[in-house]
């Protein structure tokens, strides 16, 4: 399989150096196991994104930067491998630099390698701090386009922002959910992974602002700095539970809803109201055993193809005239018996 690709591509794909990959795939005892892995992972990327790179055109490099549970990062890395293919006219393949847990040292490291290996663009889902922000001007010095995904960051340090509007799908949240409520007085728990994700700070604004203006005997508690991961989320949510007696209601942002209905369920407290973000395997899971009431969805697989447009029309491989669309908004609701759907609101 090496054959099929030079040791140029095989490097630049694994982020090392091309002594480093020679080593690696002529068996030398130099070399370290997790180099080894990498080398093996970039040949196997290369094996299902390069057959389109066998198309006239340009050929583009996309470094997909995402901190996110693995559940979500794997249903956006399947969207891109599934959509980057069908692009045209240039041919674009991906590097997948993704991790649950990243701290902010370590994003501003692949972030400046990235920058000095050399990439026609980067696709970043990371939180906006001071630090990363910093990384991010010296990449515009590189003139390597930044697209933000989900959620955002300064728009000076980026070309285009791809996701929902934030602060619309939380206010559609509020909405929903009370209307759905029964009991006129309750607390909704709101959890985050990271206020650090300035997306989800504006989902949790417009479904709070929503509530107090339209629903004000609905209050509301945010919990966050789980990261979405199962086991801190759910030690979160307890201590929440056994603060807060009234609360009957969840808007979970960040995730780790398996872990919230396990606390639920361990402190023998009901949930009139779950609302969750996107349609991954587990909450589809939920939705279809009804326990989660609804999801608030966007299209993972147009949300990679309007990526790619951004980055061709940057690099002016389509019409610059091209216009790009909004990500829509859309709902996905239980229906006993029949795989759930989502269903565009408007």
């Amino acid at each position: 399989m090496a054959r099929r690709f030079t040791i140029k591509e095989i490097a630049h794909q694994a982020g090392l150096s091309p002594a480093t990959v020679d080593r690696a795939l002529h068996g030398r005892d130099s070399v370290r196991q997790v180099t080894r892995d990498r080398v093996a992972a970039a040949l196997a990327e290369l094996e299902s994104q390069y057959a389109a790179s066998t198309a006239s055109g340009a050929r583009l490099t996309l470094d997909i930067v995402v901190q996110a549970p693995n559940r979500f990062s794997q249903a956006v890395r399947a969207a891109f491998e599934a959509e980057l293919p069908l692009m045209r006219p240039a041919a674009i393949r991906a590097r997948f630099h993704m991790a649950e847990r990243m701290d902010e040292a370590e994003i501003v490291a692949r972030l400046r390698a990235i920058a000095k290996r050399g990439s026609q663009g980067i696709v970043l889902k990371v939180p906006a701090t001071p630090a990363i922000e910093a990384a991010l001007a010296g990449i515009a010095r590189h003139r390597i386009p930044v697209v933000t995904y989900v959620t955002d960051v300064a728009a000076a340090l980026r070309l285009a922002y791809v996701g929902m509007e934030n602060a619309h799908a939380g206010a559609t949240a509020a909405y929903l959910l009370s209307r759905m409520m029964r009991a006129p007085d309750a607390r909704v728990l709101v959890t985050l992974s990271s206020q650090m994700f300035q997306g989800e700070e504006m989902r949790r604004h417009g479904f709070t602002r929503y509530l107090a203006d339209h629903a004000p005997r609905l209050r509301s508690v945010t919990v966050s700095e789980g990261f979405g991961v199962n086991r801190s989320t759910g030690v979160l949510v307890r201590q929440a539970l056994e603060t807060h007696d009234d609360i009957s209601a969840v808007y979970s942002i960040g995730g780790g809803n398996a872990a919230i209905l396990d606390a639920f369920a361990q402190a023998g407290r009901d949930i009139e109201v779950f609302a969750a973000h996107d349609l991954d395997r587990t909450n589809r899971q939920l939705l279809a055993a009804g326990k989660v009431s609804f999801v608030i969805h966007h299209d993972f697989r147009q949300d990679a193809r309007r990526v790619s447009l951004h980055v061709m029309k940057h690099w002016r491989h389509v019409d610059p005239a091209t216009e790009i669309g909004e990500t829509a908004i859309s709902i996905a609701c239980p229906v006993p018996g029949i795989a759930p759907l989502p269903r565009t609101t408007g």
